[in-house]
């Protein structure tokens, strides 16, 4: 077993900054505020100092997949944790001993922390993110030079494109990365998942690598700019699934659900039913839920 604790810059145990840590949590709204635009005035720096440099880094990158120049944008998102006092991450689970080695990899969504936050994972993947967001400055621009998927999820071509461009990337021997819930939860709970991302996997002929994703939820709320109080965030890279036994995507995708519920259940102390927000937990192979929610 990997545990990986990645604090930020006041949560280390015995440090000066513990006490400054504690205050934060019973901060006063003013202090909160000035608190958050400091950090988005360090993430928009950080914007700016970096696009440059990925800028050069992919000029020199000469593997079809962008390996070295996807890795350098996900430090972005390590650098803009480190900036951010409120979040304190820890990791466990057994990381792929081959970097290089294909993975889907799939999770729970709480909240745009989990970007940043997942980034922190020492081998590169492609993500799979909203067409819109590849628009944006800097980021969308770092997001194209990076090699991400965009999908339009009102486009069925836009689906099938991407599915041929995540395949080519796992053939390239790079991960892929697919929030399979599509936007962020509302209140903590897993929500329903389509079926794409297991359907990349079973035609790609690669295991998926579920991850589990719980604290985050407050960090960074939804329609809000102002980053909420301290939180501890913890990932787990749960045990990878082989895809070519008989089992449908359909099938595939309730086993890696239920097992991801049932460790944020475990973190959470509660039953699976709690965290479940289609109103159960799923047993491996019970399909017929999905199925339902999808017509």
């Amino acid at each position: 077993m990997h545990l990986h604790r990645m604090p930020c810059a006041y949560s280390q145990r015995g440090a000066p900054g513990a006490s400054i840590q504690t205050r934060i949590c019973h901060m006063n709204p003013i202090f909160r505020t000035v608190l958050s635009l400091w950090i988005w005035t360090a993430v928009i720096i950080l914007l700016v100092v970096w696009y440059p440099l990925l800028v050069i880094i992919r000029l020199t990158d000469r593997d079809p997949v962008r390996y070295r120049t996807g890795r350098w944008f996900r430090r972005l998102g390590m650098a803009m944790v480190k900036v951010n006092p409120f979040w304190r991450v820890e990791f466990s689970g057994e990381y792929p001993a081959n970097p290089r080695l294909p993975y889907v990899v799939v999770s729970n969504h709480q909240s745009l922390a989990d970007i940043p936050i997942i980034s922190h994972l020492p081998w590169e993947m492609k993500w799979v993110a909203k067409r819109v967001l590849f628009d944006l400055p800097l980021v969308g621009w770092m997001m194209r030079l990076a090699g991400d998927l965009p999908l339009d999820r009102s486009d069925r071509q836009s689906g099938a494109r991407m599915i041929i461009a995540a395949k080519r990337c796992l053939e390239g021997r790079c991960s892929v990365m697919i929030f399979p819930e599509g936007t962020r939860s509302l209140d903590g709970r897993v929500s329903r998942f389509t079926d794409g991302a297991f359907q990349l996997a079973k035609r790609a002929g690669v295991p998926i690598l579920p991850l589990a994703v719980d604290g985050s939820l407050n960090c960074l709320p939804k329609h809000s700019w102002m980053y909420g109080k301290p939180e501890t965030i913890r990932v787990k890279i749960l045990p990878p699934i082989l895809t070519s036994d008989a089992r449908t995507p359909s099938e595939l995708r309730d086993v890696v659900r239920s097992q991801i519920i049932a460790q944020i259940a475990e973190w959470r102390g509660c039953a699976s039913a709690e965290v479940d927000a289609m109103g159960r937990a799923e047993t491996p192979g019970s399909s017929g839920e999905g199925k339902r929610n999808e017509e």
